[in-house]
């Protein structure tokens, strides 16, 4: 099968000539995160680094990491108290946010020019950007039990629901651009409660809202998109916060979570599922045997139908890309032993 042929039948849960194999990392450090506006550098390091990634494993799935425009900047250096949150203005088209974003995503699609897998752009869920603006990347780190979000959304869940609103409709705009314009085919979608930042009972209420408006509006724009519930180093969500969610492809953090990907299809539905290796495991320091080893394992617990192999997030940027050849081989060589 092609790539593409492949992918629709694993997004069918119908059979395939093997899995299909899915890993992403980044190729900027942390510290050059959400600095593509003004670090140019950065921004080109970013861009070219997936020609170099492609030159050693040339994926089954493409994904356009946007590292240095990761999470859409929203000034919140004015909230003081939740009614501020109204006034807050996401970047909307014609904005140089989008502008930047655009060029990166068409700079990159053109790096994968004659391959037939499928595009995806990375995109992340009202929340996580709100989170972001007004708290910062490590939310985790607040020294209050309580972060700023969990404190707004009990004194004014109506204010916070009015800016993820705002934000919602920003993050559809960009992803309607990116889809139609860049060549780019489908979002992977960041959501995450991890660690409770909020209560669940908060989130479903207050938060769930507009992840779905998003959803709704990318599914028209796509049939590829996939969720990604996002437990980055072993931060856990609960998964029934999502098993609802309405996209075709489901990606959790295995391990954080400790629900397996046969448990987890079961979760959600029956739809197709993606991962099984933990970030920085055996797909960053095990041997050749002991990766093939684990693929075997993923695939006996699982079955290869509406199966694509890939780690619970992305795993470390500077991964040895031939590491990933490894677990396709692995699963070519599954699939011939298991006809």
């Amino acid at each position: 099968m092609t790539k593409r042929e492949r992918f629709e039948k694993f997004l069918a849960n119908e059979p395939v000539d093997r899995v299909p194999v899915a890993f992403f990392h980044h190729f900027t450090t942390e510290q050059e995160w959400l600095s593509g506006m003004t670090n140019e550098a950065a921004f080109e390091k970013n861009i070219e680094g997936h020609r170099k990634a492609r030159e050693v494993f040339d994926p089954d799935v493409i994904k356009v990491m946007n590292d240095t425009l990761m999470i859409m900047p929203v000034d919140a250096s004015f909230v003081k108290t939740p009614a501020d949150l109204r006034k807050i203005q996401p970047p909307m088209p014609g904005s140089p946010f989008f502008e930047k974003s655009k060029e990166l995503t068409q700079r990159v699609v053109e790096i994968y020019k004659g391959s037939d897998a499928p595009i995806y752009i990375t995109g992340f869920s009202p929340c996580i950007i709100l989170r972001t603006a007004i708290s910062g990347m490590d939310v985790g780190t607040e020294k209050s039990d309580k972060t700023k979000l969990h404190t707004f959304l009990e004194e004014d869940p109506e204010s916070v629901m009015a800016a993820l609103d705002k934000i919602a409709d920003s993050v559809i705009a960009l992803t309607k651009m990116l889809l139609t314009e860049t060549g780019a085919e489908a979002i992977y979608l960041s959501v995450n409660n991890q660690s409770h930042y909020v209560p669940d009972e908060f989130y479903t209420k207050y938060i769930t809202p507009s992840d779905k408006k998003v959803i709704a509006a990318v599914n028209e724009l796509s049939k590829f998109n996939m969720l990604h519930i996002c437990g980055y180093h072993g931060k856990a969500n609960n998964l029934e916060l999502f098993k609802d969610y309405d996209f075709p492809v489901i990606n959790w953090a295995v391990h954080a979570e400790g629900v397996g990907l046969a448990e987890g299809k079961k979760i959600f539905g029956g739809k197709p599922v993606c991962g099984g290796f933990a970030q920085a495991e055996t797909i960053y320091t095990g041997t050749r045997e002991e990766v093939k080893a684990e693929t075997y394992k993923y695939l006996d617990e699982v079955g290869q139908v509406g199966v694509m192999l890939g780690a619970d997030c992305t795993v470390p940027t500077d991964i040895d890309d031939n590491r990933l050849e490894w677990v396709r081989q692995a699963a070519v060589d599954y699939a011939a032993e298991h006809k």
